[in-house]
């Protein structure tokens, strides 16, 4: 797992954030709002959540984040890691269940920092 230093004072995007309380990508990204992270959401359905404004894509937000959270099934990771490579955005974090083979080696074959089969809220221990 790398250094994590200096976290909170880097932009994120959580893709796959959801309007459905009971799903991760909800508890996710209330949780870094309320711990005071610097956070966008991400879902192609857009609209509010938190009262924060959805983007429908990482291309659509108002800045480059320093780093991706993804909370979404292996195969759109995947599509996820190509978006990253475009932006430029050099650190993906894949939540357990999010990663695939195919998406890490694209991210590895592109110099993209990874983490993978780590919670992102645990290893920050905003979750215990």
């Amino acid at each position: 797992m790398k250094n994590m230093e200096n976290i909170k004072n880097k932009i994120i995007a959580v893709v796959g954030v959801s309007s459905n309380t009971e799903k991760f990508g909800y508890a996710i990204f209330r949780d870094l709002l309320k711990s005071g992270y610097k956070v966008f959401g991400i879902n192609p359905k857009g609209g509010y959540i938190l009262k924060q404004k959805i983007y429908p894509a990482l291309q659509n937000l108002p800045q480059i984040p320093d780093m991706v959270i993804a909370v979404v099934p292996p195969d759109i990771t995947c599509a996820i890691v190509d978006d990253c490579i475009k932006s430029g955005i050099k650190d993906i974090w894949m939540q357990p269940g999010s990663e695939s083979i195919e998406a890490i080696e694209k991210a590895k074959n592109h110099g993209i920092n990874l983490t993978f089969n780590a919670c992102f809220m645990t290893a920050n221990r905003l979750w215990k």
